[in-house]
């Protein structure tokens, strides 16, 4: 980027007086411009739509979406700096190739190291696809919640609550209570991020919550279908056979 570019950033933090010493920090630096500021998940988002920033400091745990969801549904696009008082994070931002931690509290000159890694990353391609964030995002444990956004709106709902999801090139069509989302994501990476006691890749395309299957039927020569407790189908590959029929053994 340019010697003397303005670099436009926001603050998303659900702690005014987090947010305000950041702000405090950056007086000393005119070349960033702060053209917004948030208390949680949900406007953070809006506001990256809508004031397209070139930088963001980003808390971890905040309410509604917390900071790993936030960064998943923005994409690669926005440079990332963390700032949080939680040390147990640091690897999975820079996972999803945040430019840097910072630990509360931190001094001016911390900060001032984060801005120069953060100059440098501006104006670069993007280190990370929307798949490669959405699976280092939760490398460190299986999602409790599945985040999808749609045009302007973000949907939320329990893992437990996907019914199935079918693959349909570099998205997924997820499946709960009647209604479908799709979500920029491999089902690749979707199946490495749910908990395998609980959901198994059926077939390359498919993959299920055991607990909605009912039944395995056969169709045609060697092949069978899984029957949903809603009355889905999805077709079983061979591999995928052997673990259901182990899972539908166990609840008879």
């Amino acid at each position: 980027m340019k010697e003397n570019a303005t670099i436009r950033a926001i603050i998303v933090d659900d702690e005014d007086l987090a947010r305000q010493v950041i702000r405090e920090m950056l007086k000393t630096h005119p070349e960033i411009e702060i053209v917004g500021e948030c208390a949680n998940g949900f406007d953070a988002v809006k506001s990256v739509a809508e004031l397209k920033p070139d930088l963001m400091f980003l808390d971890v745990q905040m309410p509604k979406l917390d900071g790993f969801e936030v960064l998943e549904l923005i994409g690669s696009e926005v440079a990332v700096i963390f700032a949080t008082a939680y040390d147990e994070h640091a690897i999975r931002a820079f996972e999803v190739h945040a430019v840097d931690y910072l630990l509360k509290p931190f001094r001016a000159e911390r900060l001032n190291d984060a801005l120069l890694r953060a100059k440098e990353r501006i104006g670069k391609k993007p280190a990370a696809g929307p798949d490669q964030l959405a699976a280092a995002a939760r490398s460190a444990e299986f999602a409790e919640r599945i985040v999808v956004k749609d045009g302007t709106r973000v949907h939320i709902f329990p893992a437990a609550k996907l019914d199935y999801a079918e693959a349909q090139d570099d998205y997924v069509a997820l499946a709960s209570q009647g209604k479908k989302y799709l979500k920029q994501q491999t089902i690749s990476s979707l199946e490495a991020s749910l908990d395998p006691k609980n959901f198994v890749r059926v077939h390359r395309s498919y993959l299920v919550n055991l607990e909605r299957v009912s039944r395995l039927e056969p169709y045609g020569k060697d092949s069978h279908i899984a029957i949903l407790s809603d009355g889905s189908r999805l077709p079983v590959s061979r591999s995928g056979l052997t673990r259901l029929k182990e899972f539908l053994g166990e609840k008879a």
